[in-house]
């Protein structure tokens, strides 16, 4: 039995394996730590024999990769200079498959296969975590909140902002028929039910953000694209005028209290000041990949026991610049950052001045999302995590491939045949002729 490789590699007709894909790698994402490492197994599983299967489909326009892969070339170097050379090489190599597996998602499932994998995967997530039941009291602002089957309110509250998100907008873009409406409920009302029981601001505040430039991104298909670049340069000028004014006039502190946080974000602030000294002895190449939260380096211990971290072990510095800084210094700091930005504004721009693309819009509002969680947490700097193959998938996504199709014809053709030319010299390899009918 011979399975066609459309089935596995082509996105207009893998929609089942992809989403399937999709969902396990989100549930490897969640619950690697549980159970260990057959579900990073099954995530390289997943995704990595797909390039044995038609290899020609990702060698295509390799070039505009070009950032991520000198970004993990840099990473892995970082072992020479590294204060925990094994540590960074193991780590490294962890990175580089997980960028490795967000291109071969990104050349072979849609952004609507995604959607319906992480609708999917996300639904059966939040389910362990609801079965498991767990809570977990901070001990830093006294507040006690549902975690589920993560060791932490953010984890389970990112889960619950991405249910959500992909709901909404599968709902606003990619639906087909009423039957949407019917499977989507069920994963909006759960991921609103744990997001409000895991008390994470983080994602509270983010997701009605991002919801609401979705909508104005989706009116804008209204607008020709004379008037969509006008909306979106008094737009960002707006943004600007708005975040000067409440960095200056204590809105910020409001806004920070509707959601139970003071100014120092629950001791973020002395983190940053932390990492920020910590990265001064290295500016520009850092410590080295993953080679600062390391047991037994003396400033990673008193971290871990000012912050009551008793595992010592999944910390960070709760922003991506600092982590980054730290770690990698001012150059893979640029790096992580152009990276970000290069897709923020490949996808924008694609939407303000090309031709409207729902696609498009879906994955600016993941960047989005990850840019407002960059500033509170790390999430795109670490192997088999979520909101690090959504970037790259994302990135990887601005490369717009030629679907060629190969039309094969009888040996000879009439015309053909008073010459002597066989009809497939003319038409293998050739892009399939548009169908008139």
């Amino acid at each position: 039995m011979k399975i066609p490789k459309s089935l596995l590699v082509d996105p207009e007709k893998n929609s089942v394996y992809g989403a399937f894909a999709v969902a396990v790698s989100i549930w490897a994402f969640s619950y690697s730590v549980i159970f260990g490492q057959v579900l990073i197994l099954a995530y390289y599983a997943v995704w990595l024999p797909l390039i044995l299967v038609d290899y020609r489909r990702f060698l295509r326009q390799l070039s505009g990769a070009w950032l991520p892969l000198l970004f993990a070339a840099y990473i892995c170097f970082s072992i020479f200079w590294s204060q925990a050379p094994g540590v960074t090489a193991r780590t490294a190599v962890q990175y580089l498959s997980h960028i490795a597996c967000a291109y071969v998602a990104a050349r072979t499932v849609s952004v609507r296969t995604l959607t319906l994998g992480a609708l999917v995967g996300i639904f059966f997530v939040m389910l362990y975590s609801l079965k498991v039941g767990a809570y977990s009291e901070d001990v830093l602002d006294g507040t006690y909140n549902f975690v589920g089957a993560f060791a932490s309110k953010n984890q389970i509250g990112f889960v619950g902002s991405l249910g959500i998100y992909f709901s909404v907008v599968f709902l606003a873009f990619l639906r087909r028929g009423r039957l949407s409406f019917i499977l989507t409920v069920p994963v909006v009302l759960l991921s609103a039910y744990l997001l409000v029981i895991s008390h994470s601001a983080t994602s509270m505040a983010s997701i009605p953000a991002v919801l609401a430039l979705i909508a104005l991104l989706a009116m804008t298909k209204l607008l020709s694209r004379r008037y969509r670049r006008v909306i979106f340069v008094v737009g960002a000028g707006l943004i600007v005028v708005v975040a000067f004014v409440a960095l200056n006039l204590g809105l910020m502190d409001f806004v920070l209290g509707l959601f139970g946080k003071d100014s120092t974000l629950t001791g973020r602030t002395y983190l940053w000041e932390q990492g920020w000294n910590a990265a001064q002895r290295s500016p520009i190449l850092g410590v080295g990949y993953a080679a600062y939260w390391v047991q037994g380096f003396a400033e990673a211990e008193r971290l871990w026991n000012e912050f009551y971290i008793t595992t010592r072990t999944g910390f960070h510095f709760h922003n991506t610049y600092v982590e980054a800084l730290v770690e990698l210094g001012f150059t893979g700091a640029v790096m992580i950052s152009l990276i970000m930005l290069r897709t923020l504004y490949g996808h924008v721009s694609t939407v303000i001045f090309k031709a409207w693309q729902a696609e498009s819009v879906v994955l600016f509002g993941v960047m989005v999302l990850l840019l407002i969680r960059s500033f509170v947490e790390v999430e795109v700097l670490n192997p088999y995590i979520m909101g690090s193959f959504l970037m790259y998938f994302s990135y990887f996504k601005l490369a717009r491939l030629p679907v060629t199709r190969t039309r094969w014809s009888p040996a000879f053709e009439p015309a053909d045949a008073a010459r002597g030319e066989p009809a497939w010299h003319r038409h293998v390899g050739r892009p399939a002729a548009a169908d008139p009918s």
